[in-house]
C-alpha cells in the first residue's frame, strides 16, 4: 500500500473530525441561523463552540473568527478586502514575500494592477525571511504587511512574532496565511497578529471551510469589504447558509489540535529522524535550513535525480510531490526555491516529503532503495 507523504497538499482528516461532520450533515443538519426551532438552535451552538475553539488555537477572541470555504478565500477577504479603505487612507504600499503562496500573490497583483506599490521581500538561502528586510521597506504609505506563517514547500517557519513586534506602534495591518502552520505550531505565534487565515484541510479537518481571524484593535474592527454580498451571516463579512457540518468539523480539529499539540509534534520528529536515517546515504540536499522546519515537512533535491523522474519510482510506494498541488498541473518549477536562489538543476531534483501523526511509519528502506538506483 502507498505511503502517503503529501501532507501539505492535504491532510487525512483525523477520525473523531470526520465523526463531528458526519453527525452535523446527517443527524443535527438544521440551518445555523433558524432560531425557530431546536434543530436551529444546535446548529447555532455547534457554530459558536467551533468559533471558539478556532478562536483560541491563536489567542483570539471568538467575535474575531469569520468563516469562509478555506484559506484562498480568508487571503483574498484580507487583502482586497482592505483595499478600498488603505486607498482611502493613501496607504497604498504593501510589503509581502517572493515565498508567498498563488493565494496571497495574485490577490497582490490584481491591487498593482489598481495602482497599489507591491514590494516582495527574496528569502535568504537557507528559506527564511530576514525581519530586517521587512522593515526596511516599510514606507509613511505602508499600509498592508503579508508574510505567510510557515512555507507550503519546504516547511520553513517564518518569523511572523518578530515582524509583529516590529509593526507593533505603526498603523500597518499584518496579515498572516497560517494554512501550513495554524493548529501544528503553538499558535501564541499568531497571538496579536491582525489577520490571520485558516485552512481546515491542511489541520485534518474537511476541505471547504477555513476562518479569517480579523482581530480588533482596541474595540475597533480592521476595516474589510466583504467580497460578496447577499446575507447578514458572519457580521456582513462572507454571505451565505454556514455548512455547520464543515463548521463543526473545523472546530473540532482545532479543540483537538489545541489538546494533542506536544504529542503530535513528537511523532512527526520521530518520523523526520527515521526519514532523515533513510536519506544518510543517499546523494542529497535539504532545501531550508532544518532548524527553522516544520517537524511535519522536508524538501530534498537529490542529486542529478529529476523529481518527476523520482515520483514515478516511487509510485506503489510513497506519495510525494515537487511542489504546491495548486501550481503540480503546470510543470513549472518553484518560484519558492527560484527566490531562495538555488540553481535550476537543484530546484528540477526537489522533492516535497510531508507526513502527519497519522502517518503509520514511513517506508525509508524503499525510499532509500529507489534514490540511490536513481543517482546512479
Amino acid at each position: 500500500m502507498t505511503t502517503y507523504l503529501d501532507c501539505n497538499a492535504t491532510t487525512p482528516v483525523e477520525p473523531r473530525v470526520a465523526e463531528v461532520v458526519t453527525r452535523f450533515l446527517v443527524e443535527d443538519f438544521g440551518n445555523a441561523g433558524s432560531r425557530t426551532h431546536e434543530y436551529g438552535v444546535r446548529a447555532k451552538k455547534a457554530v459558536e463552540a467551533a468559533r471558539s475553539w478556532v478562536a483560541g488555537v491563536a489567542d483570539s477572541d471568538p467575535s474575531e473568527v469569520v468563516f469562509t470555504s478555506g484559506a484562498t478565500e480568508s487571503n483574498n477577504l484580507a487583502i482586497l478586502g482592505l483595499a478600498d479603505a488603505l486607498e482611502t487612507r493613501g496607504r497604498t504600499h504593501i510589503v509581502s514575500t517572493a515565498i508567498e503562496h498563488k493565494a496571497v500573490l495574485e490577490p497582490l497583483e490584481l491591487l498593482k494592477e489598481r495602482g497599489f506599490a507591491v514590494e516582495l521581500v527574496a528569502p535568504r538561502a537557507d528559506g527564511r525571511i530576514e525581519v530586517d528586510h521587512v522593515v526596511e521597506r516599510l514606507r509613511p504609505e505602508t499600509g498592508l504587511v503579508s508574510v505567510m506563517h510557515v512555507n507550503n514547500e519546504t516547511g520553513v517557519i517564518q518569523p511572523v512574532e518578530a515582524i509583529r513586534e516590529a509593526l507593533a506602534d505603526t498603523e500597518i495591518f499584518f496579515h498572516v496565511d497560517a494554512a501550513q502552520g495554524f493548529g501544528k505550531l503553538s499558535g501564541l505565534e499568531l497571538a496579536g497578529v491582525d489577520l490571520v487565515s485558516v485552512s481546515g484541510h491542511k489541520m485534518f479537518g474537511p476541505k471547504g471551510i477555513g476562518a479569517l481571524i480579523a482581530r480588533r484593535s482596541g474595540y475597533v474592527r480592521p476595516p474589510l469589504a466583504p467580497l460578496m454580498v447577499g446575507g447578514g451571516q458572519e457580521r456582513g463579512m462572507r454571505p451565505g447558509t454556514l455548512p455547520v457540518h464543515l463548521v463543526a468539523g473545523l472546530g473540532e480539529a482545532a479543540r483537538l489540535a489545541s489538546k494533542e499539540h506536544s504529542r503530535r509534534a513528537k511523532r512527526c520528529e520521530a518520523l523526520r529522524a527515521d526519514l532523515l536515517r533513510a536519506l544518510a546515504d543517499v546523494p542529497h540536499q535539504v532545501n531550508g535550513d532544518l532548524s527553522q522546519v516544520i517537524p511535519s515537512t522536508i524538501n530534498v533535491s537529490v542529486t542529478g535525480v529529476e523529481s518527476e523522474a523520482a515520483i514515478v519510482c516511487l509510485k506503489g510506494i510513497a506519495a510525494v510531490s515537487n511542489g504546491a498541488a495548486c501550481t503540480s498541473a503546470s510543470y513549472t518549477t518553484s518560484h519558492v526555491l527560484r527566490a531562495m536562489g538555488l540553481e535550476e538543476a537543484r530546484i528540477r531534483s526537489s522533492l516535497r516529503i510531508s507526513w502527519c501523526h497519522l502517518t503509520p511509519a514511513i517506508p525509508g528502506r524503499q525510499i532509500r532503495q529507489i534514490l540511490r538506483r536513481l543517482a546512479g
